[in-house]
């Protein structure tokens, strides 16, 4: 046992007394022996640095760091109490001025609107003037203007809508509905991911920007040759009553109808083009999911119930799967049976090798791709033969040209495969006869329709499409190029010949690059010209090369801006051009119409892709969050816009609504 001994040293006093210099004693090591006694052991320090003791903040200092809490949260309330009392009054002084009794009193109205005359083929009552012609002096100033009737009331009405100027024409839109929709989200009105109301305007509030008019009607003829156009009405006793209406220029904006195909049965499927389309659907999928949850359900039954066909691989297709998809995973596995949502199956039919086949190759990969993770089954190169009550049959050819036929049992289908003609645009097409298009009327690179009395007629959207062909004009064509009149087309007629093929129909200019190449190249006889037969053969293979527009909204929509920019040229110089006694008015204001392709985009399940011509982009949430945001932007109205913000918010609080309504 070793014993310590304390040796006594002079104080730090006595030796600054003294004089001497204290240097701080540098730490000697203890011996190993002393190290491992534990009783001597000192306290391991917290951390390297030295510990500064802590004393607790003096009263005074505590209170006022109370005190200017209470400061900055008194201060938040007091601006938070001003800016609900601001918007208080803000909303009682509007209510102030809209709630008011307005004098319509003895509102004038003429009389040929009350008892309008008989006429036309069919004699019918000729509405030349309406009840609202006359009601103030805005009005009165419009009846001495031309008679501007929008059939429809689509992407490509509005558009017109948009871009005129106020002043210029006498407006009136006929529609069936009183109201336009924002077509892209039905697939999310069909699921409530958005309201209905979200996505519809008021027509009236719309054509009101021009002082216009609306007429709750349906296009059923037209009589050309004196301008009128029959429309179909309802009275006050519910019966048809039809009726003509007068113009000097119309607009056939009425889209189109989706294409049967031929297929039997497809009275058992849903649509989904109009606001009524996603409320059917969405009544059907909610009943589905009701019925399947009952305890008297049989397995077999609730796996019916619970399979959801659609056919078709478009955008309208992917859309829809993909909302259905979101929809079981985000509320239905949440609120109701979880064999509800295990039963669920979700079948899509494409005719094509790919989905989403009018974008990239890469675009069409990823979707796939997406869909084959979320267990989508994605049935390509089938072609959907019936579809009855119960189950869809469809056929699958083979990589070796074999067709296997196959079934699946459902209780829901929608068909999106493709347009056709809506029975207004039959009608017309059938009065012309160069219209041999089979889905839409023909129109030139002005958007008249062909065969029509030059610039009264014109048509745009889903219910037209630009001609391709180019053989049609080849006589006009020899005619102007053919200036020495030997029946033969030289290499500098033939150059003069494109640039004309080129102003006809501007689809046409990337098959007409290489003049010289396209020359020799159909120059069989190598004598330097072309006959009509080599001509002939050159003209129909450009026309066959051509693509026509797709029928998409932004489609229609470039159209309409480029008719209401067209329309408010022509009124602006409608004087000085009848004064010069010019016909084609068309050709004398504009150019012909040139589309800009800005872009696909489509929603496939919390994710999005985008076709930018060269570039394509896909992804994620980013994705997503980038197309909703582009279809935020082309809402119709403020108020759409905020409501469509509002529905995505409450969806993401608290999911989607689930009453059947």
């Amino acid at each position: 046992m070793y014993q310590l001994t304390r040796v006594c040293k002079p104080s730090r006093a006595r030796l600054v007394h003294l004089g001497i210099g204290i240097r701080p004693p540098l730490p000697r090591p203890l011996p190993s022996r002393l190290l491992s006694t534990n009783a001597l052991e000192p306290p391991k320090p917290s951390s390297s640095r030295p510990q500064i003791p802590t004393e607790p903040l003096p009263r005074s200092h505590l209170l006022s760091r109370i005190l200017l809490v209470a400061k900055y949260t008194g201060l938040a309330a007091l601006s938070s109490t001003f800016g609900i009392l601001l918007l208080g009054a803000g909303i009682f002084i509007h209510d102030a001025f809209t709630y008011t009794n307005k004098d319509v009193h003895r509102v004038p109205v003429l009389p040929l609107a009350l008892h309008p005359e008989q006429g036309g083929p069919k004699n019918l009552p000729i509405v030349r003037a309406l009840v609202d012609d006359v009601e103030d002096d805005e009005a009165k100033k419009l009846l001495d203007k031309p008679k501007l009737v929008i059939v429809g009331g689509g992407w490509g009405a509005i558009s017109v809508l948009q871009t005129l100027s106020p002043g210029d024409w006498h407006v009136t839109v006929v529609s069936p509905e009183t109201f336009t929709t924002f077509t892209p989200l039905l697939p999310s009105a069909a699921v409530g991911t958005v309201q209905v109301r979200t996505l519809v305007e008021p027509l009236r509030k719309i054509v009101a920007r021009l002082r216009g008019h609306f007429v709750d009607a349906k296009a059923v003829d037209l009589v050309m040759s004196e301008r009128l156009l029959e429309l179909e009405t309802l009275t006050s006793t519910g019966n048809p009553q039809n009726v003509y209406l007068p113009y000097d220029k119309l607009i056939i904006a009425c889209g189109s109808t989706s294409s049967t195909h031929g297929i039997q049965g497809l009275k058992h499927c849903f649509q989904l083009k109009t606001i009524s389309d996603a409320q059917a659907i969405r009544r059907r999928i909610l009943d589905n999911f009701e019925t399947a949850s009952l305890p008297i359900t049989t397995p077999e039954e609730r796996k019916r119930l619970l399979s959801f066909v659609v056919c078709g691989g478009g955008p309208t297709g992917v859309e829809t799967a993909a909302e259905i998809y979101d929809f079981c995973q985000e509320d239905i596995v949440n609120y109701y049976p979880k064999i509800c949502r295990e039963e669920v199956s979700i079948h899509v039919i494409q005719s094509r090798e790919h989905i989403l086949n009018t974008y990239s190759e890469a675009i069409s990969k990823y979707a796939e791709e997406k869909f084959r993770r979320d267990s989508v089954d994605l049935v390509t190169s089938a072609r959907v033969s019936a579809v009855h009550p119960d189950h869809v049959v469809y056929t699958v050819r083979a990589p070796d040209g074999t067709i296997t036929t196959h079934e699946i049992p459902t209780n829901f289908v929608l068909w999106s495969t493709g347009i056709a003609m809506n029975p207004f645009t039959r009608r017309v097409s059938a009065l012309l006869p160069n219209q041999v298009h089979k889905k839409a009327i023909e129109v030139d690179a002005h958007l008249r329709v062909k065969g029509a009395p030059l610039g009264d007629v014109y048509a745009i959207g889903d219910c037209a499409t630009i001609e391709t062909s180019v053989v049609s004009h080849l006589l006009e064509l020899v005619d102007e190029a053919d200036k020495n009149k030997d029946g033969k087309i030289d290499f500098d007629e033939f150059d003069f010949m494109v640039a004309r093929i080129k102003h006809r129909i501007p689809m046409a200019e990337s098959q007409l690059q290489k003049v010289r190449t396209l020359f020799d190249l159909y120059d069989s006889d190598a004598d330097n010209s072309l006959s009509l037969n080599e001509l002939c053969k050159l003209l129909e293979e450009i026309g066959n090369k051509i693509t026509s527009l797709p029928a998409t909204a932004q489609v229609a929509s470039q159209q309409g801006k480029y008719l209401g920019k067209k329309l408010n040229q022509l009124a602006k110089k409608r004087e000085v051009l009848e004064a010069n006694d010019i016909h084609d008015l068309d050709e004398a204001v504009s150019k012909t119409f040139r589309y800009t392709h800005l872009g696909s985009l489509a929603y496939i399940g919390n994710a999005a892709v985008f076709d930018l011509g060269n570039l394509s982009f896909m992804g994620g949430l980013a994705a997503m969050y980038a197309w909703r945001s582009i279809y935020w932007s082309e809402q119709v109205s403020a108020r759409t816009r905020f409501l469509l913000m509002m529905d995505w918010i409450i969806r993401g609080v608290w999911g989607r609504d689930l009453s059947r309504l």
